[in-house]
């Protein structure tokens, strides 16, 4: 535990966390320094120096660009080969399939793609596989499909451990791309080129891309390639960085560098709604304000998913690909019905999940992992439930799908600090699992039913030092304290110039000390929401996502009228024309 005074002196919050300033000695410094040098203010300084943000790098951290943050594009290994092949097809007006992945930086990858191929007349095909029948990446089957139509096929957001799935369609070698950014496996495909920046023989640094960030990369080198032929007019790619923002943000890659930049600028041309699958998307989502990376990973990101969670999992492609307006509205229509649909599939799993998940938790022995299981449950949904039981009982935890054989489809969510991706490998090895893999926030497994017990308990065996460790040590970092009368419009203003926020750019946490909640009400799916009031009568609105049943929210709601410490997000609610602060509240602390 650090040895630093604990912010306000809370030593254990509602979420049983320790709060600490962000900020060292030495940032707070910096944070001076670049308030007095650049005529930045303080509020903002402090944010970027605890963001690790360095005195001279202050202003071009306010304004990440793409020209000044993106290296030439041919220091991927095998990009420019991949450009060249792409390129030649579209010299040759080639059939082209691109074959991703069912999320969202799968869907965003081939639209990508698809959408400058069009561009040029270019036939182009997308296909996604299906979650449940096909599972993840390339396989033979759909390999001899497309194999049989075009002459060349580009995976996208997969590919880079699908030697097998290649040697379907053998001797088509030169006519495969794999454009990609998952950690390598096995051997590499023998194929025209596998562009990863995380291969091992790669020295460009950017493994933080996300799978559309390394399509834009190598669209970039094709456009380079075309134009040295006298092709011309060429797409405007910084027009199609929509999608490479949207890729970012869902796929939970650090907000840092070029990905920063991808986003900052990539939401500008988002809100201008150029690309109809978007702006379809955000009209059946109700976004009344200019496009945020909150609606890309909470509104926008989840209805893409649906189509690839219980439904058409090339619906998520296919919106963001489509030019004419009336199509992609129809789209967007079905993609909303379906999330609505597994909206409720996952209330009902959710349910069941937690009352399993506490009769653990009440055992006396809570686990260090908390494995749940059912015959009711939809595979394509599991994910959602582990996220959700992660939240619930503040510990890494898995929600397994069994068919009726027993075999069970699993997927795993850990918490910071605790690698599940090495926990999944280790089960592999001991032979718990029939396959398994992962990073360390998240994992997927099959297993076989009657093995469930053996599992938990090598899961206890080898994760429960670890995890008692890092539930006694959570911490929660603190970028100010302010009242709620300094929670202006203004101020929100400020801060967001440090954005957008993220993985490995969180965004500001702020402390409201000895405020009253002078109102509460449970609203929507378990939300709550408060009033909150300084002692000099001033208030800012403030709302506890999902937290009526938790122990924040029995916290806030057994407090009501008394005063205590708030933490949270700050951000504008745009309603009616009009714009007001408010705060998103993570974590709250009584106060002496």
């Amino acid at each position: 535990m650090s040895s630093a005074p604990a912010f306000l002196g809370v030593e254990r919050s509602a979420k049983g966390r320790r709060w600490i300033d962000r900020m060292t000695p030495a940032q707070a410094q910096v944070a001076l320094d670049i308030a007095q040098r650049h005529g930045i203010s303080d509020i903002l300084a402090r944010v970027m120096a605890g963001r690790g943000v360095a005195v001279d790098r202050a202003l071009e951290f306010l304004d990440p660009t793409i020209k000044s943050l993106m290296p030439d594009p041919r220091s991927i290994t095998n990009l420019e080969h991949a450009a060249t092949r792409i390129a030649d097809a579209v010299n040759k007006r080639e059939h082209v399939a691109v074959f991703g992945d069912y999320d969202v930086d799968g869907a965003s990858s081939a639209a990508l793609l698809a959408r400058y191929l069009r561009f040029f007349g270019v036939e182009t095909e997308i296909y996604i596989p299906d979650r449940i029948f096909e599972g993840y990446g390339p396989n033979p089957n759909a390999m001899k499909e497309l194999g049989a139509r075009a002459s060349l096929i580009v995976t996208v957001d997969c590919g880079t451990n699908s030697a097998e799935a290649f040697n379907a369609i053998a001797g088509r070698e030169g006519d495969i791309v794999v454009l990609d950014h998952h950690q390598v496996g096995g051997p590499l495909p023998e194929v025209a080129a596998v562009v990863n920046p995380n291969r091992d023989d790669d020295l460009s640094g950017l493994g933080n891309l996300c799978a559309a960030g390394v399509v834009f990369m190598t669209l970039v080198e094709v456009s380079r390639q075309l134009r040295a032929r006298g092709v011309s007019p060429l797409p405007d790619l910084l027009a199609m960085l929509d999608l490479v923002a949207l890729a970012t943000v869902c796929d939970v890659v650090p907000l840092t560098g070029l990905n920063r930049a991808f986003v900052a600028k990539g939401l500008v041309a988002a809100r201008h709604l150029g690309n109809p699958g978007l702006a379809a998307l955000a009209r059946v989502a109700s976004i009344g304000e200019p496009l945020n990376p909150f609606h890309f990973g909470f509104l926008i990101g989840p209805r893409i998913n649906a189509g690839g969670r219980i439904g058409n999992a090339a619906l998520g492609s296919m919106v963001l690909s489509e030019n004419d307006p009336n199509r992609a509205a129809e789209i967007a229509a079905e993609l909303d019905r379906l999330n609505k649909e597994r909206q409720a599939i996952e209330t009902q799993m959710v349910e069941e999940a937690k009352a399993e998940a506490e009769r653990e938790m009440a055992s006396g022995m809570p686990p260090a992992v908390v494995v749940t299981s059912s015959r009711d449950w939809h595979p394509g949904i599991v994910g959602l439930i582990a996220a959700r039981l992660k939240e619930h009982t503040r510990r890494p935890a898995f929600a397994i799908a069994l068919d009726p054989s027993g075999k069970g489809t699993g997927s795993g969510r850990s918490i910071p600090g605790f690698d599940m991706g090495k926990l999944v490998r280790g089960a592999v090895e001991a032979g718990l699992l029939v396959k398994g893999g992962g990073h360390a926030m998240a994992a997927g497994i099959t297993v076989e039913q009657e093995r469930l017990g053996e599992l938990r308990a090598y899961f206890e065996e080898k994760a429960a030092a670890a995890v008692s460790s890092i539930l006694d040590n959570e911490t929660q970092a603190i970028d100010a304290a302010m009242t709620a009368r300094g929670a202006t419009v203004e101020m929100i203003g400020e801060i967001e110039k440090a954005g957008p926020y993220g993985a490995g750019n969180p965004e500001p946490v702020f402390v409201l000390p000895n405020h009253r909640i002078a109102s509460s009400a449970v609203v929507g799916n378990g939300h709550l929401k408060l009033r909150l009031m300084a002692e000099d009568r001033s208030q800012l609105d403030a709302i506890a996502f999902r937290a009526a049943d938790s122990e924040l929210g029995r916290f806030l709601s057994d407090r009501r009228g008394a005063p205590v410490h708030v933490a949270g997000t700050l951000s504008i609610n745009h309603w009616n024309g009009r714009r007001t602060p408010q705060m998103r509240v993570l974590d709250a602390a009584s106060s002496p």
